[in-house]
């Protein structure tokens, strides 16, 4: 990795690394790759590494690694991420543009700082399940919004431990053997549409700042669950707020877009 070029970017406190990989040959061992950069001590620190590579059917494709290696099928605010990148690089030249990803093509759009995503139509829903966890019964949802997420509400969101928690349900055995992300939702303001998410992240393996798809997954369920309706605002742990645009019918959604702001923070060369 000697004497690669990187950009840090940053999407509603979501980290990531971004490497533009669309060279043949250049790197093959990306899940080792992605646990050195992304480590906050001894790296540039992130939650994850985005590759951008060639693509025959969109504009660039886009792979994404977590922090601890693994490979996810698509990543919400790493896709927003990607396309300011892609954008300024003028690897897409228009400010509309397709991602291809794991879990399906993404359609894109950057004004600016603000960048809007149409992502998969969330599949897989389950409702009102049951986990048993230490003998107490914790009601919760699920939703694929390109990745697994488990939604459960709360009264008090700062009274979550979510890092004890959040393991618990990741890796319970009813989403075995690949397990799932966690999100912690409270309704912030029925009237307003407005949700608050904390969210335990597969692969990060703690708590993150933010997780597009996960609020996208949140205001999904909320939708259903709570009677609330697009837009549905989403505040995250870093401050941030995201917005959540859907159409829904008998609790089946399409046409989902997630907005909100990214930033390319600064460029840098690997050193070895």
């Amino acid at each position: 990795m000697k004497n690669m070029k990187f950009t840090k970017s940053v999407a509603a406190g979501n980290d990531f690394i971004i490497i533009d990989n669309r060279r043949p040959g250049v790197q093959s061992r990306w899940p080792e790759a992605a646990k050195k950069l992304c480590d906050r001590r001894y790296g540039i620190g992130a939650d994850g590494l985005l590759l951008m590579e060639k693509s025959s059917s969109a504009d660039f494709k886009m792979r994404i690694f977590n922090s601890d290696g693994s490979e996810a099928e698509m990543c919400g605010n790493g896709s927003r991420c990607a396309a300011l990148y892609a954008h300024a690089k003028k690897i897409a030249l228009r400010q509309d543009m397709k991602i291809e990803t794991m879990a399906g093509t993404l359609n894109a759009n950057v004004q600016g700082e603000n960048v809007k995503v149409k992502l998969t139509d969330p599949k897989d829903i389950q409702w009102n399940l049951c986990l048993m966890i230490h003998e107490c019964p914790y009601k919760v949802s699920l939703a694929n919004t390109g990745v697994p997420h488990v939604i459960h509400f709360v009264d008090d969101l700062e009274a979550v431990e979510v890092k004890k928690l959040g393991p618990k349900i990741r890796y319970h055995e009813e989403f075995s053997p690949h397990g799932a992300n966690v999100d912690f939702v409270k309704i912030a303001d029925r009237n307003k549409n407005r949700i608050a998410v904390r969210t335990y992240e597969r692969g990060v393996e703690d708590e993150t700042l933010a997780c597009g798809t996960g609020a996208v997954a949140s205001a999904i369920i909320s939708a259903e669950a709570e009677k609330l309706v697009s837009p549905v605002t989403v505040e995250t742990r870093s401050g941030e707020v995201l917005k959540v645009y859907f159409e829904s019918q008998e609790g089946n959604f399409k046409n989902v877009y997630l907005e909100g702001k990214a930033r390319l923070v600064y460029e840098g060369e690997l050193l070895e």
